[in-house]
């Protein structure tokens, strides 16, 4: 078996978080909500180009203010382009966020976190 690259990630919440999950990947971040299979459950796959990178799954029996144990999960990065009009757009959403340089390669690093208290990362090439 050899790992080719990253399928996506899961959130799986109640109804309502989902839906704030999906406005702010979708209104702030950019992706774009595509097809998705007839699985049974519900919920959607947000796109960025041609890549399904986040899955949703509305998990009716989850409390939104009770989080699933997901184990020591950090966060998840993107490659991104566009800093500008990135932190525009974050300002115009008014989400919070902190933007890092990396030494030596000059890569700029956005960090935020999602309505679902997941930290982001966001990397633009120097």
């Amino acid at each position: 078996m050899a790992i080719t690259g990253l399928a996506h990630v899961n959130i799986r919440a109640s109804e309502a978080l989902v839906e704030r999950v999906r406005r702010f990947h979708a209104d702030v971040l950019g992706l774009v909500e595509g097809r998705r299979p007839p699985f049974q459950s519900r919920g959607y796959w947000l796109y960025a180009g041609t890549l399904d990178i986040i899955h949703l799954t509305i998990d009716p029996s989850m409390d939104e203010d009770a989080p699933a144990r997901t184990g020591w999960l950090d966060h998840f990065a993107f490659a991104a382009a566009d800093l500008e009009g990135t932190l525009a757009r974050l300002d115009a959403h008014g989400v919070a966020y902190q933007v890092e340089q990396v030494p030596v390669s000059g890569e700029v690093q956005v960090f935020t976190r999602d309505p679902a208290g997941i930290a982001i990362e966001l990397n633009f090439a120097a």
